[in-house]
């Protein structure tokens, strides 16, 4: 027997779990299922990120719902627009066409997302600051909510808490509370305390793995004058594979992402600051695999769900233990194995150690590369830039030539070489001139 329908889910949406490959239900889902189909309670999940949250909230919430109340009775509350995709997509699969599921965010016109609520919404996921919009303009109704879901709550309550704090004052007293996060985070325990009931149904599962077992946490120690050399060095080693680079600020992604492209790296940016069709087809470009890199804040990594990602790269150290786990819960999905690295300088030693004891988590150093050996890597770097520089048809044929008989006596070898021999000079600091030494003359 399928052992979702034994949790309480119908044959129909087992079916079509069966055919998606979802066999065996994840700890998280095992437990929280049969709690929020048969419980009146509220519901805590506490489970790190790739832990199979989405479908354990979505499943018993396709089941309770009224197919036949036209009625907004879900809302399911995201912190980012990608998550929102994510969590809408996954409730449609499952919602068998019976269901009508509109997902909300801001980036793009809000005039689509009012006429499809208009056309029936009885999930709406949506970020809090376009639900509020929403609701402004009278277009959403959240008098008859039934379920409340905080995806990501500890995320979301950090960056929107006073967002969700006018949402929950015009939601009805009744409703059921389910709240799913990867930490306990102070504002996690602030909304449970305070806006939650007191019959409160708590599951943790893989809490001893917040880090996962399945990734191995690295860190490399480096000045910050070697920091764009060393990462670029540890690319160049996993070159075909996938990855996300973190940075704080837009400002750094951008910069970085400048740096990595001109290298030739095949990567994107991604923050909040671009427009929604912008970071629409940035993604599709990352599953796809015609990008391999993305450089991203935090915020608008969340809701990133491709299983291939093969390493995470902090290239500054986040600014909280939570954000960690996001960080590196990116990579080692449905299975597979990890990596996650910290770029760090002297002075950060001592945070990364709070890091580890917090999260219990064993940071090895990753050995930096010699010298001779970043200098190498760069100088395949401009061997790349100038295999995929366009040929400039503007210049003129005589000129051309003229260059070209400066090289026609030297074989295809010759040229290489010489090049190569020209770039290592070049990349050489300058050695300065030894000073002239004036030798005065003895007085006689």
């Amino acid at each position: 027997m399928n052992q979702f329908i034994e949790l309480g889910i119908s044959t129909q949406i087992a079916s079509l779990l069966s055919q998606n490959g979802i066999i065996v239900p994840t700890e998280i889902q095992s437990k929280a299922i049969p709690v929020i189909l048969e419980s009146k309670n509220d519901f805590v999940g506490i489970g790190k990120t790739g832990t199979g949250k989405t479908l354990a909230f979505g499943l018993p919430l396709l089941e309770l719902i009224d197919q036949k109340n036209k009625d907004t009775q879900v809302l399911i509350l995201v912190p980012t627009r990608e998550l929102g995709q994510q969590v809408s997509s996954v409730i449609e699969t499952y919602s068998t066409n019976l269901v009508s599921v509109v997902v909300a965010y801001g980036g793009v016109p809000i005039k689509s997302q009012i006429k499809q609520i208009e056309e029936g919404a009885q999930i709406i996921v949506a970020t809090p600051g376009r639900l509020l919009d929403l609701v402004e303009k009278g277009a959403v109704v959240l008098s008859k909510i039934k379920y409340l879901v905080l995806d990501e709550a500890d995320e979301m309550l950090t960056a929107l808490k006073d967002d969700f704090l006018e949402i929950h004052k015009i939601l009805p007293k009744d409703q059921r509370t389910f709240l799913f996060t990867a930490t306990l985070s102070s504002e996690v325990k602030n909304i449970v305390h305070n806006y939650m009931s007191k019959n409160i149904t708590e599951v943790i599962v893989d809490m001893e793995v917040a880090g996962n077992d399945a990734i191995d946490h690295r860190y490399i120690l480096v000045d910050p004058i070697q920091k764009l050399d060393v990462l670029t060095h540890f690319l160049n080693e996993r070159e075909g594979q996938k990855g996300i680079i973190f940075c704080r600020t837009k400002a750094a992604v951008n910069k970085l992402s400048k740096n990595l492209a001109i290298s030739r790296f095949s990567s994107g940016a991604l923050h909040g600051s671009l427009s929604q069709p912008i970071r629409d087809r940035i993604m599709e470009q990352f599953r796809d695999g015609n990008i391999s890199i993305l450089v991203a804040t935090d915020l608008a990594a969340r809701g990133i769900d491709v299983k291939d990602i093969a390493y995470v790269v902090n290239y500054h150290l986040p600014e909280t233990f939570e954000t960690y786990i996001h960080r590196s819960g990116r990579t080692a999905r449905a299975g597979a194995k990890g990596f996650a690295l910290t770029v760090i300088q002297q002075e950060e030693l001592k945070e990364l150690a709070e890091f580890q004891l917090e999260l219990g988590l064993n940071f090895e150093e990753l050995t930096k590369p010699s010298q001779e050996s970043v200098e190498e890597n760069n100088t395949y770097l401009w061997a790349k830039r100038i295999f995929k520089t366009k040929i400039n048809h503007d210049l003129s044929p005589a000129f051309k030539d003229k260059i070209k008989s400066v090289f026609q006596h030297l074989s295809k070898d010759e040229l290489i070489d010489k090049l190569l021999s020209n770039q290592v000079l070049q990349s050489k600091p300058e050695v300065a001139p030894s000073p002239i030494v004036v030798k005065k003359k003895k007085k006689r």
